[in-house]
């Protein structure tokens, strides 16, 4: 090779490091102004998506000070309430009634006032129940109005109230401070506990019987990937009382054996009478539960990059993209959620949303056989993640912040907790190679806008798509990945599951996905539909919820 072709190949390497650079460096910046976008799809709406916006820090705050000085009534703050106090547990947006939103985008209606959605839990009052207060007009309140019997159908009762991550420490500091402390000897010689040793994990719901609040605990080492690390003991904790001192132990299991308390195991372990299953310590890491790679990746993975920036555009709460346009926002308790979803500007979809996650355990083990979680309770919104540029979404994509109030009255955010992007799909859209006749070749490259959240519930993480593809078509896509959920495995578990490990139980269980679909297909809709799927696969599965716009012509 002459010197001549290395120089030349050397300024083309050199050229594309640069223009890699470029981009790299300019990509959080305005979409270029050589992007062009369809007439129907210029960004002249003059902000009628913030209809849908989700409430900003400074909303919420006017929201909790307004609730604070207006009910007469003290509230403690839930980062630090105790069952027996009053606390504002979440605040979100409330999204305005659509035949509302319609007349303000369509008719040329007023706006429509801008509101809040209050819970709170009024623990210290004669009839403690949950209430939702709907609080406006934002940014500055001057009216509140209680909600719960409309939505409900009545009083919330207290004990139904979903749990507070403060009430899940409390709980953990009664199990340190009085349930193991009562068998010194079986903790210290069976579960190697030195008071820091052990994680604990919830299961749901919290009883058989309406009026219950009790909840089966499961332990396991504390060490990374602790959910494939059961140790075999669970208690049952009767969390009841709104007086933290009166929460008592209903029932101890281990190892196959029901006990009264901690104090009969201890009495059983001490006299010899109960079969001992020592777990072998795990490392810190968790060895084969670790998340560390195994080994070194032989290569970088490729990069998709834009030659000419973003053919897409991000403006507040609004996406505009080829021949669609649609507002995004997150739910605390449910998740990501789409509005006014038009495709060459005609509405083809008013939502679509994801509205539960649910799903349904068994085993031989109390924990996992009474185990139905439904992640909504925890919070789809609030426990969004934030994402990883690279792994959980391309480099080049669109990151975006999210702002909440749950569990505490101080606003929280969520960095890159939502990501946009454009994704090559790897094969044409269409193709013809004609040798025939006369020769010629046809193609179309096949893209797709992915609107992506990842939200993680204990052992799962749960992987949230919106797709919007060039023929018109949505898709409304799921992945779980994270850690399954295991029990401790002894006697005839494995009629419940699979091995994992020594004592290690994946135990069956199935996931169920709903999402909330109003179609305006060719028109209002009056009506919606929950759609929703079902898998049983222990640890990957995809849901997909495709809808096509169909042509009048």
């Amino acid at each position: 090779m002459n010197v001549k072709t290395v120089l030349i190949l050397l300024g083309l390497a050199l050229a594309t490091i640069f223009a890699l650079v470029c981009v790299l460096l300019t990509r959080g910046r305005a979409p270029s102004t050589c992007q062009h976008l369809p007439p129907e799809q210029e960004d002249t709406e003059d902000g009628q998506s913030l209809v849908f916006a989700d409430l900003t820090p400074e909303e919420m705050a006017h929201v909790v000070r307004y609730l604070q000085g207006n009910l007469g009534v003290p509230l403690v703050d839930a980062s630090r309430a105790k069952p027996s106090d009053n606390c504002i547990a979440s605040v979100d947006l409330q999204v305005p009634a659509k035949a509302e939103v319609l007349r303000f985008l369509d008719g040329g209606g007023a706006r429509p006032a801008r509101e809040a959605l209050a819970m709170l839990y009024f623990g210290n009052q004669p009839d403690p129940n949950v209430t939702e207060y709907v609080v406006g007009p934002l940014p500055t309140p001057a009216y509140h109005r209680d909600v719960t019997v409309r939505k409900y159908g009545g009083k919330v009762p207290y004990h139904r109230r979903p749990t507070l991550a403060v009430e899940y420490r409390q709980i953990g500091e009664f199990l340190k401070a009085q349930v193991f402390p009562s068998a010194p000897a079986f903790m210290r010689q069976v579960m190697g506990y030195d008071g820091a040793s052990l994680a604990v994990l919830t299961a749901a719901p919290r009883g058989l019987q309406s009026g219950d609040r009790i909840t089966w605990f499961v332990l396991f080492q504390n060490v990374s990937g602790f959910f494939l690390h059961p140790v075999g003991l669970e208690v049952l904790v009767d969390h009841s009382s709104l007086d933290i001192s009166r929460w008592v132990v209903s029932r101890v299991f281990y190892n196959g054996q029901y006990y009264r308390d901690m104090v009969q195991l201890e009495s059983a372990y001490v006299q010899g009478r109960i079969s001992v299953e020592k777990v072998r310590k795990a490392p810190r890491d968790g060895d084969f539960s670790s998340m560390k790679p195994r080994a070194n990746s032989a290569a970088l993975f490729p990069l998709q990059y834009e030659p000419q920036g973003p053919r897409y555009s991000v403006s507040n709460n609004l996406v505009l993209f080829q021949a669609w346009s649609f507002a995004f926002g997150m739910s605390v308790s449910t998740g990501l959620r789409l509005f006014d979803i038009r495709h060459k500007g005609e509405r083809v979809a008013y939502e679509i949303s994801v509205q539960e996650a649910l799903s349904v355990y068994g085993s031989n083990c109390p924990g996992g056989m009474s185990t139905r979680y439904m992640d909504g309770s925890f919070g789809l919104g609030r426990y969004t993640s934030p994402l990883v540029r690279g792994v959980d979404c391309p480099y080049l994509a669109t990151y975006l912040d999210v702002h909440y109030l749950a569990n505490s009255q101080v606003p929280r955010i969520t960095k890159n907790a939502l990501c946009i992007f454009e994704q090559n799909l790897g094969s044409p859209l269409r193709r013809h190679y004609s040798n025939l006749q006369s020769l010629y070749y046809g193609g179309l490259v096949n893209s797709a806008l992915v609107v992506r959240s990842i939200t993680t519930v204990g052992n799962y993480d749960y992987v949230w798509d919106f797709i919007f593809y060039q023929n018109g078509a949505i898709e409304g896509k799921v992945q779980a990945t994270g850690y399954p959920s295991s029990s401790f495995l002894h006697g005839d578990g494995l009629r419940y599951g699979n091995r994992l490990w020594e004592h290690t139980l994946g135990t069956v269980h199935t996931h169920f996905i709903n999402y909330k679909v109003d179609l305006d297909v060719g028109g209002r809709s009056g009506s919606f539909f929950n759609a929703f799927s079902c898998t049983d696969k222990p640890q990957c599965f995809g849901v997909c919820l495709l809808l096509r716009r169909v042509s009048n012509n």
